[in-house]
């Protein structure tokens, strides 16, 4: 990677990470990058909305938008955009007002059971529904 896209890259993170700040909401960016797995952690920036434990974002940046114009388009002039493919968690793409809206809340409650609460319902996404026989059992147990 030249040194022109490097430091582009560094800017719009830090830009990230300043825009999460000024609304109040603890960010920061991973040294190199997440390159050296800095706390075994490969992202971009780390934004505190739940607690101790950080959501790890990437940031990815296009002059001309290759990649992001078909998302645009599906965005419209919605607030979010829902991606599903079969066999994998759905992705949700999210404009950057909203996004702030909803991780400033997030942050302002600090409870660690909304945590454990949205690991939980983030693992059952993941793990699909469970069958009736195991629903049953663990209304049993």
């Amino acid at each position: 990677m030249g040194k022109f896209s490097r430091d582009k890259g560094l800017r719009r993170e830090r830009a990230i990470v300043d825009l999460h700040r000024k609304c109040g909401i603890h960010a920061e960016r991973v040294p190199l990058s997440g390159a050296l797995r800095y706390r075994g952690n490969d992202a971009d920036v780390d934004l505190y909305v739940r607690g101790a434990l950080p959501l790890k974002a990437e940031v990815k940046a296009r002059a001309d938008g290759s990649g992001f114009k078909t998302l645009l388009g599906w965005l419209g002039t919605k607030d979010a955009l829902v991606l599903i493919q079969d066999r994998t968690v759905p992705l949700v793409v999210v404009r950057l007002d909203a996004w702030l809206e909803v991780a400033r809340r997030s942050a302002l409650l600090g409870e660690a059971d909304g945590d454990r609460e949205r690991d939980q319902r983030r693992r059952s996404a993941e793990q699909g529904p469970l069958p009736p026989t195991d629903a049953v059992a663990r209304q049993a147990a």
